[in-house]
Parts: structure tokens; sequence; C-alpha cells
């Protein structure tokens, strides 16, 4: 047993040049920066873990933003096969992925607008189990083809066939935005929800923040119905 894993850890680390995919440090960084940058910045994402977080709790929110990270690792995938690609030529595949994701928002913001004031003990654990909170995170992520087509333009920037296998560079700079994601949107999911849960003492604050999150899908639902390749 510890034979084998000494000759896979080998083969790990000591990878012959064609395979290694070793990015530089200040290539690296400059990444990190840029992605968490672009994680604060306002967005679908993070405006629906905030909304989410604050009618919710923080662990809803945090259920939703390992989703939403999920979610990247199918991007990131798609961009390293060269699935992406699909989208960003084939306007019927873009179309019909959007409108999914539109179609979706829209079904949030009506569950949103019908919702209304509820205890705040039973809305400790959130309006769903874990799964279903965690799995509307991924939907909500994997439906944006906006993302696929971000990931596809931005990662190969950040890449050089000098370095080794293009797909395994993705695949790390993939895992690095997924990090600067989890943490920014965690911290987005926890401010939220120490927020929500001051508010959710009223019930017409309830019923406000209902309306602010349908509202908010809304605009998002018509954000990405428009939106082009």
């Amino acid at each position: 047993m510890g034979t084998t894993l000494r000759v896979c850890c080998r083969i790990v680390f000591h990878l012959p040049k064609p395979y290694a995919a070793m990015i530089p440090f200040d290539v690296l960084f400059l990444f990190t920066a840029a992605s968490a940058a672009l994680a604060i910045t306002p967005g679908p994402d993070n405006l629906f873990v905030l909304t989410q977080s604050a009618l919710y709790g923080r662990k809803a929110g945090l259920l939703i933003t390992l989703g939403l990270c999920t979610g990247l690792l199918v991007h990131t995938s798609a961009v390293a096969l060269g699935i992406a690609v699909i989208l960003h030529k084939s306007a019927v595949a873009f179309n019909a992925l959007k409108m999914i994701g539109a179609g979706y928002l829209l079904y949030l913001a009506w569950q949103a607008f019908r919702a209304g004031a509820v205890d705040p003990a039973a809305q400790k654990s959130g309006p769903m189990g874990g799964w279903a909170l965690y799995a509307r995170g991924i939907l909500m992520n994997v439906t944006n083809p906006k993302v696929a087509i971000f990931f596809l333009a931005f990662l190969p920037q950040f890449t050089d066939p000098g370095r080794g296998l293009i797909p395994l560079q993705i695949v790390l700079l993939g895992a690095v935005f997924m990090i600067c994601t989890l943490v920014v949107f965690g911290g987005i999911a926890w401010a939220a929800g120490h927020i929500g849960q001051w508010l959710s003492n009223s019930r017409r604050v309830q019923v406000v923040l209902h309306r602010a999150a349908g509202s908010i899908f809304m605009l998002l639902a018509g954000r990405l119905a428009f939106s082009r390749q």
C-alpha cells in the first residue's frame, strides 16, 4: 500500500514537462486578485446569495454558495474540454440555455411574490432541505450561459502552452476562482444572514424582503433573457 502511494505521488508531482502545469506566482497572484474582485462585483450569483441569506439565514446562503461553486466546476470542465466553444459559436445552444435560466429565475420570482411572513423558529431551517438548497445553487449557476462564455474568455488569458497542458492549467485556475468565490460569497451569506435574522422579527419586513427578492429575480431573468453571446 505504501509503495503504491509513493508511486502515485511521483506520477502526480513529477510529471514530465509536456504534462506539467506550473503557474508562476505573479500570474497566480494577478488571477486571484481579479477573481476576488469579480466575485465582489454585484451580479446574478452574489445577489442570489444575498437575498436568500437575508430571507432564510446564513445556513441557506452557505448551502446555495456551495451549489454555485459546484456549478463553477461544471463551467471549468466545459472550458477545459472545449464544450463552452459550442455555446460561443451556436446561437441555438446559447439561447436555449439562457431561456431555461431565465425561466428558472421567473419561477423563483413567482415563489418569492407568493411567500408571506413565516415564524422565525421555522425559518431557521430554510424554505427547503439542505440538498434542495444546494441543488438550487447548482441550477442557478449552470443555466447561465454567460458564465460559460465568461470563463471561455477569462481563464485562457492566464494560460501558457509553454507551461504544459492547457486543459490542466484551466482546471487549476478554475479551482482558484472557485475558492475565491466560496470565500467572498460565504462572507456575503454570513453578513446577509446576520442582518436577515435581526429583521425577521418583523412580519412586515419579511414580506418586503420577499417582494424585493422577487423583483431582483425578475430583473435578473430579463437581463439574462435579453443577453447576447
